[in-house]
């Protein structure tokens, strides 16, 4: 099977777990015989076409920018002239690119599908975003020939906004043998208890909500320590409120980590905490859960099930509920241990990352059956 993957960014230029669910998608199904592409935009540090793990990576410059988003009068010129694949797959609505997959699709015979990897952005208000599901990206999901949902949740959305497109629950996955509680922990985190964020510091994930939540749980555990592990344009403003609150000691900003070191960070914390105001199903979790550590994160409804069997959830924007169900997770080791077995038990049993590969790769399978020549 020829396929034309679109993603607006790539692992490990950008570090993150949809850019790493691209890149682990495309090395699987190369190694599994399949002829992969990955057209992306690039900022010209690298070559214009690249071939790695088994797959190419074709890269196009950006025209534009808006919000965040990249157009690319070069990925509209790619998509126009492609023709020699069976299929294409697009990673997220959100993105220009996928948009120009949509169209190239209405034009064409090749089937696409895309994969939501979320609703909304992290990174522009949610009224634009409720706004542009109900019209751009709606027509972008109805012109794909399936849709692939990592929950029931996320699919019942795209259902009430009016998309009527074959939509497919696929849930998302992580290696659960690299992502385990047994093996190293890392140095760089410290503290009593030890509480991770790992994301984009992006007014979406709320980053400040964090830091006020450990600001308050160190009036009961002055030894607890919070460390953001994750770039974006909020650290400055964090850093600030750090140093303006006598939090120097209290919070470490560790920067993008690489995703080989990620097992060892989550082994080392004792609690992981994520306060987004939107998320699809993070990968962060995932990792989290399957290293044993228990998680505090917003009441998100895709979440909660999960969350409730091993640890916390609490209202967005709620950093007072926060800092009482991080003091509550802190004050009770045994309490810990056993929402970091339970945790562990459900990502593998669930979550497996060969388990999500097979299923996308069969749907994707089918779909270059039955659409293109």
């Amino acid at each position: 099977m020829r396929i034309l993957r679109i993603a607006q960014k790539t692992y490990p230029e950008v570090i993150g777990g949809g850019t790493y669910h691209v890149h682990a998608m495309s090395r699987d199904q190369a190694a599994m015989g399949h002829d992969v592409t990955v057209l992306t935009i690039g900022d010209g540090s690298r070559s214009r076409r690249e071939e790695r793990a088994g797959y190419t990576v074709v890269r196009r410059p950006a025209t534009a920018e808006a919000l965040g988003n990249s157009l690319s009068v070069g990925v509209a010129r790619f998509l126009r002239k492609a023709d020699e694949f069976d299929v294409m797959h697009a990673h997220s609505h959100l993105y220009f690119s996928t948009n120009l997959a949509a169209l190239k699709r209405r034009l064409d015979s090749i089937p696409l599908a895309i994969t939501n990897h979320g609703l909304y952005s992290q990174s522009a208000p949610e009224w634009v975003f409720h706004w542009y599901l109900r019209t751009l990206g709606r027509a972008t999901f109805d012109s794909a020939d399936a849709v692939f949902c990592y929950t029931e949740t996320d699919a019942s959305r795209l259902r009430e906004f009016g998309v009527g497109t074959d939509i497919h629950v696929v849930a998302n996955g992580i290696d659960t043998d690299r992502f385990s509680p047994d093996g190293d922990e890392s140095d760089r985190i410290a503290g009593d208890p030890a509480v991770l964020f790992v994301g984009r510091l992006v007014e979406g994930k709320r980053p400040g909500d964090a830091l006020s939540a450990i600001e308050q749980v160190r009036e009961t555990h002055p030894e607890a320590r919070l460390h953001f592990a994750g770039k974006g344009p909020l650290r400055a403003d964090l850093e600030r409120r750090v140093a303006e609150r006598g939090l120097d000691d209290a919070v470490a900003f560790l920067g993008e980590v690489p995703h080989k070191e990620m097992s060892e960070l989550y082994r080392g914390a004792d609690l992981f905490v994520l306060p987004s105001r939107a998320e699809g199903l993070p990968r962060t979790v995932l990792e989290a859960l399957s290293s044993g550590t228990p998680a505090v994160t917003s009441n998100l409804a895709q979440l909660v099930p999960m969350i409730e069997e091993a640890g916390i959830t609490v209202p967005v924007g709620d950093s007072e509920g926060f800092a009482d169900a991080l003091s509550e997770l802190a004050s009770s080791p045994e309490r810990r241990r056993r929402c970091g077995e339970r945790g562990r038990k459900l990502v593998v049993a669930e979550h497996a990352w060969s388990d999500t590969v097979a299923r996308t790769t069969a749907q994707l399978d089918a779909l270059s059956g039955n659409g293109h020549r």
